[in-house]
């Protein structure tokens, strides 16, 4: 069979149904492969388009989204969009195009070393350059890309080996059991939980994966204890929860950190550092911290858990929850309340007057108004981001996408365009600045193609917003940023 061929069927094997990329010379030969197949290419505007679809597939799945590109110019365009799948833990396995074995070796048009380029954006990348690795090599780019914690993976086609031939067979997928709570762990951290008068939950990007959301939705209400969540664990606990918080990481004080400071225990789930680094919210490294995760902590002087329980998280908060229960444990919820009531009337207080302008957090009380709980919001980086965060109230996990391990402008309209592919009947509504929305916006014309339905709004400032704001912060004024625009309504 032929490599190109043999790879397609491996695509299939591995249960992709689409694969999100440009057309090049040096991938023609996968092209017609997939053409004859039940794995549809989808055709983008750019390959950061492309990319940024995968990676929202990968998120809203836990499948790798596969994108596809070819060599030299095709593959660096890739680029922005495999890190921030990378760093926002979105299983991806990205496939590029390279010169045939006969010229990698030496100066040639278009070649760069790609696998080099993508290593330090990547959990793993290769080059097959044995036709009888083939199956492996795929099988092994979608285990890691979607193991815990989830990224990318790169795998680089020569264009002459896509023409070999191999005899050999795609490898099935296997479920791999991720390991059950340290009983020893747990038990730490039921006594810290005991002796702790005020805990906090910190739940972040691995509190919506693999189903660990309704464990820690019967733990928080089972026990009471407040839940504040980063950008992208939004919704793992619903903000309409009397538990909920909403956000923290706004990169200025909020109601939030009030509970913060006066918390005696932080128990964290699924927390990212680099979503949002925790100086922030432990400036004087005095918090007793509890970290629950599918990886050890990082070493980090503002972060030193008392007790890690690494594990599957949805394991680990079961467990928790059936210690506790043995336990006579009770936490009072009363000294937070005052503080979840100001946030959500602080939410409340931007709705919008008759006949005043627009403003971001006016518009986000209409949109919550209009949305069903199951409904999507993605949000693309800028000022508007910060504003979606602390006052868009999110109601299911993947119920509000930001990208924020990243934060990469120009992600949220090739993401609303793998969301409607996903799920048609979903209502989505896409919100980005003009900064962002230009950065992507020919992928409209990719939308209308596909005949996918998603809302477009745009935040027009003529401004890039967010460091503008910024500046003034820390200057008094802004440089660099002010913008022109056309007529988006045209």
């Amino acid at each position: 069979m032929k490599v190109s061929d043999l790879i397609v069927q491996c695509l299939e094997k591995e249960g992709v149904r689409y694969v999100f990329g440009l057309p090049g010379e040096e991938i023609e030969d996968l092209l017609f492969s997939l053409e004859g197949s039940s794995v549809r290419f989808i055709p983008t505007r750019h390959e950061q388009g492309a990319a940024f679809m995968a990676d929202v597939w990968g998120r809203l799945t836990g499948e790798a989204g596969v994108c596809l590109s070819t060599l030299g110019p095709g593959a660096t365009n890739l680029v922005t969009g495999i890190a921030d799948a990378n760093l926002d833990k979105s299983p991806v396995v990205a496939i590029t195009g390279q010169a045939g074995l006969d010229r990698i070796h030496k100066e040639s048009h278009q070649h760069l070393d790609i696998v080099n380029v993508f290593r330090p954006i990547t959990k793993w990348n290769t080059t097959i350059a044995n036709p009888d690795v083939v199956c492996e090599v795929v099988r092994k780019a979608f285990k890691i890309a979607e193991s815990e914690k989830p990224g990318a993976t790169h795998i680089e086609l020569p264009e002459d080996v896509a023409k070999m031939e191999s005899s050999r067979q795609p490898i099935a997928a296997r479920r791999v059991r991720r390991p059950d709570p340290d009983q020893s762990a747990l038990h730490d951290a039921v006594s810290l939980l005991k002796a702790a008068k005020k805990p906090l939950i910190l739940a972040g990007n691995g509190a919506i994966r693999k189903q660990a959301s309704g464990y820690l939705r019967e733990f928080v209400s089972t026990w009471h204890i407040p839940i504040a969540h980063t950008f992208m664990g939004q919704g793992a606990v619903s903000d309409d929860s009397p538990e909920s918080l909403h956000t923290i990481g706004l990169g200025f004080r909020d109601y939030v950190m009030e509970a913060v400071d006066q918390a005696d225990l932080i128990l964290t789930i699924g927390y990212d550092l680099a979503e949002y680094e925790p100086d922030a919210w432990n400036p004087k490294i005095d918090k007793t911290i509890i970290h629950v995760d599918f990886a050890a902590a990082e070493v980090y002087t503002h972060y030193q858990p008392a007790v890690e329980i690494v594990a599957d998280v949805g394991a680990s908060l079961r467990e928790l929850n059936k210690e506790l229960a043995q336990t006579s444990c009770r936490f009072d919820s009363s000294w937070y309340i005052p503080i979840r009531d100001r946030i959500r009337g602080d939410i409340k207080s931007y709705a919008l007057k008759d006949g005043e302008p627009f403003h971001v957090p006016g518009v986000l009380n209409i949109l919550r108004s209009l949305m069903g709980d199951e409904d999507l919001l993605i949000s693309d980086v800028g000022s508007h981001k910060i504003w979606i965060a602390r006052n868009f109230p999110a109601r299911t996990p993947n119920g509000c996408l930001i990208s924020n391990g990243l934060a990469s402008m120009g992600f949220a309209l090739p993401g609303a365009i793998a969301a409607s592919l996903l799920d048609p009947h979903r209502r989505i509504v896409a919100c980005m600045g003009d900064g962002g929305f230009l950065m992507n916006s020919q992928e409209l014309e990719t939308a209308k193609r596909l005949g996918v339905v998603f809302t477009v709004i745009i935040f027009n400032d003529n401004d890039y917003g967010l460091i503008s704001w910024k500046q003034q912060m820390t200057r008094g004024r802004s440089t660099g940023t002010r913008l022109t625009n056309p007529d988006f309504k045209l």
